[in-house]
């Protein structure tokens, strides 16, 4: 998608802070953090959401969670970690392009603020 901010990202168009990368996903720090730890997981195929995704996307929420799971060993979350996934307008979704939030590093609240 040309004009997906996320895509320019993974293509290299846009500069971003990575801190991981394999052959289907690219992560990086969120420059507008919630946590002292919160990193974007990106697909690097184009999916605009969780409700967009075709039943063989599904396969990629998996490796993100993997990812998410290294992720958050390799920052030391051991006191524990948020996986957010937000979804469409109603769901707080700002970019269409599907991304998991890890934050950390912090004590989380409910709801978050």
């Amino acid at each position: 998608m040309n004009d997906c901010l996320f895509c320019k990202i993974v293509s290299g168009d846009m500069p971003s802070a990575k801190v991981y990368e394999d052959d289907q996903v690219l992560a990086f720090h969120d420059i507008d953090k919630k946590a002292p730890v919160h990193v974007l997981i990106v697909p690097k195929k184009h999916i605009t959401s969780v409700a967009g995704a075709s039943d063989a996307d599904l396969d990629i929420c998996t490796h993100i969670m993997r990812t998410a799971k290294k992720l958050a060993a390799d920052f030391k979350l051991t006191d524990g970690f948020r996986i957010v996934v937000n979804t469409g307008k109603d769901g707080g979704q700002t970019v269409d392009h599907l991304h998991f939030h890890l934050l950390g590093g912090r004590s989380l609240t409910w709801p978050p603020g």
